[in-house]
């Protein structure tokens, strides 16, 4: 049962107010007994969380990035090591965290726990913040009586797993910013300048290629109904994102992600490093296989994964190995299933399931590198042609009209 209650700190002379877990109200009064607080009131409240004007102002906020999280886990790591107690800990990195939707939440947390809440349970009510991962890796904490060593490792692999996407999305975004920029100069010749030009081709009267009639109709399209290509862009974005949330949607999306040429290689090792590293994590930190499973499938971020390791969370119920099942699927190298296998049988899962980590890591660091090196060379190919053609659309009847005087 959820109880609310308002206690009294003598020392601070402050009212603290908070929703715990509890079998009865005898339970909550000893509690508050135990940390010297005076009870005020208390009232049994519904299973669900409370809602509060917080929760509305939070949802206006700003989103809490990865790198925000990162920062705070680091941070309250040190604290910890350094024997802050968690709530003095909390009530200092509220002030030191500059994303105001964070504070919030940090501040639910830290009044949670100094009320009596378990510091996994406190941070369970906010599961699309901290997600099921972090929840779990604290809860062994708890378990374990090694809260700081498992945040500080923790922290370590949230880093890795920051610095990983960060390193791929810089890669892109040179590629990116350049396609972009070809796409928005090339609509612009095509409304502004080539009808000009075309115009006077027109008005000669002569026969013109064939190139430049497919020149002149797309260049005319676009200058009359611009707002409809737009319209259409715009529909077909919306109709995508519709189709990826539906089940069938997001299969074929996840899917076609990791057998689309070139990136499709990239992607599979990044959804391999989210598998071990996550699967290493929870393993050391003591989490059972089963559960350890449970919580990577929902972190891998790809659906076709995800029933990969759903299938292996049921065989090992079941008694048998994660590496039978690994061993007969498609998406999953053999290379990663039979090193499992040998964790398994060596009694070093998490140890083979780092080193396959760092591994994937290192593939996909040199993966970015060729890429990036491979697209540059190509989209200077691509300019080339779709400005040759273009030219020649032009120039052709231009010389033909001139040949013939």
């Amino acid at each position: 049962m959820n109880f609310k209650y308002t206690a009294l700190n003598p020392k601070t002379n402050s009212r603290i107010k908070a929703v715990v877990q509890a079998e009865n109200e005898k339970e909550i009064m000893d509690l508050l007994e135990k940390k010297g607080l005076s009870l005020i009131d208390l009232r049994q409240v519904s299973g669900e969380k409370p809602s509060n004007s917080s929760d509305f102002i939070i949802s206006l906020l700003n989103k809490v990035k990865t790198k925000d999280l990162v920062i705070f886990s680091r941070q309250f790591s040190v604290m910890l090591k350094a024997s802050v107690p968690v709530v003095k800990a909390l009530k200092i990195l509220i002030k030191q965290t500059k994303n105001p939707k964070l504070q919030l939440v940090l501040s639910e947390v830290a009044d949670n726990v100094d009320g009596g809440m378990k510091l996994s349970q406190a941070f369970g009510k906010h599961p699309k913040i901290f997600g099921g991962f972090f929840i779990a890796m604290i809860k062994s904490g708890e378990t374990s009586g090694k809260l700081d060593e498992v945040l500080e490792y923790l922290a370590s692999q949230q880093e890795k797993d920051y610095d990983l996407m960060s390193k791929i999305k810089g890669a892109m975004i040179y590629p990116v910013f350049i396609i972009c920029m070809l796409f928005a100069v090339g609509i612009v010749m095509m409304i502004v300048v080539v009808p000009k030009l075309t115009s006077i081709l027109q008005e000669t009267g002569g026969e013109l290629p064939m190139s430049t009639k497919i020149l002149i109709g797309i260049s005319g399209f676009l200058a009359g109904y611009w707002w409809l290509l737009i319209i259409l862009i715009v529909l077909i974005i919306a109709g995508l994102k519709y189709f990826q949330k539906t089940p069938v949607g997001k299969k074929s999306f996840d899917y076609f992600l990791i057998k689309i040429p070139v990136f499709g290689k990239l992607f599979q090792k990044i959804y391999l490093v989210r598998f071990s590293r996550s699967l290493a994590t929870l393993s050391n930190g003591g989490i059972p296989l089963v559960n350890a499973l449970a919580i990577t499938s929902e972190i891998v971020g790809n659906s076709v994964y995800r029933e990969v390791i759903d299938k292996t969370v049921n065989e090992v119920r079941e008694g048998n190995t994660i590496a039978s099942v690994l061993i007969e699927s498609k998406e999953i190298p053999s290379m990663v299933a039979y090193m499992v296998g040998v964790g398994e049988q060596t009694g070093k899962l998490d140890t083979v399931l780092e080193k396959l980590s760092d591994f994937y890591s290192r593939e996909i660091d040199n993966l970015v590198t060729n890429l990036v090196s491979l697209i540059e060379p190509l989209i200077m190919v691509v300019l080339g042609v779709a400005v040759g053609l273009m030219v020649a659309a032009i120039i052709m009847p231009m010389y033909n009209l001139a040949s013939s005087f």
